[in-house]
Order: C-alpha cells, then structure tokens, then sequence
C-alpha cells in the first residue's frame, strides 16, 4: 500500500530548506503543498513502499499500511530511524504494540573515512581503475 501522510503531525519540515520526504523519495513521489505546508505522496499508485520517506520523517507524520503477510490487516509498522538504530513500531488491530530495534552502526558517526585504504586519485588520462593504480599496465 503506497504511504499516506497524517496532515494533523506534519509541519512541512518547517524552518528546513526542503521536506525530508520529498528529499529522500527515490522517485520524486513524495511533495510539499506550499499553501498548507503539508507533504503528499503525488503519484501513490507508483508508490514503491521502500519507506525512505516513513524512516526520514522528523515527526512521524508518514505511514505506509503493510501487507497482512507482515502485519494483520488493520496494523501497522512504523520505523524510527536514529543516527545509531532504527526502530519499528508494529501496532496490531487489538492495540498491542510491539518494538523492535536494530543497530545501524558500529562506529560513532561521523568516523568513517571511505577513502582511508585507497590509492590516491591518478590522472583522467591513465587507462587504470582507480584500484589499479600503482599496478603496471600488460604489455600487449
């Protein structure tokens, strides 16, 4: 089911230079209503359900209904994500609602240098990957 906005929580992510869910939608689906600082999904049926929107939404203001395979008809998941976790929130038809976590990271954020173990970048002209570099070209 394609995600939906509950307008009562969302604030357009006011004060911010543009809605989180309109900045992370892979599709470009998810956008801000400017008149009523409200964000919509503009296409639902092209919806992929991937929950970039659900898990970057400030105030939790976005929902995606789950299939009954996952969660009974009538529930609902809801993920939280934190700079070291996400959290879903699975809420059931009876009002039980369950939590699970998961960590996301294993160093503080901010830590990780992706270039550390690579080769310094070569010339545009050299005919090498950059993970080639150093290595002599075959002879042909």
């Amino acid at each position: 089911m394609p995600t939906f906005v509950h307008t009562e929580k969302c604030d357009g992510c006011t004060g911010r230079d543009v809605a989180a869910c309109a900045y992370i939608c892979p599709t470009d689906l998810m956008a801000l209503d400017t008149g009523r600082m409200k964000a919509f999904n503009q296409e639902p049926e092209q919806c992929w359900e991937c929950q970039c929107c659900v898990k970057a939404c400030p105030r939790q203001a976005i929902e995606v209904r789950a299939y009954q395979d996952v969660v009974p008809m009538g529930g609902a998941t809801i993920p939280l994500r934190t700079d070291q976790a996400i959290v879903w929130t699975i809420k059931f038809r009876d009002g039980e609602v369950k939590r699970f976590e998961f960590p996301v990271r294993t160093t503080p954020v901010g830590s990780i240098d992706p270039y550390a173990d690579k080769p310094a970048p070569g010339s545009l002209d050299d005919e090498r990957l950059f993970t080639e570099a150093g290595q002599s070209l075959p002879t042909i």
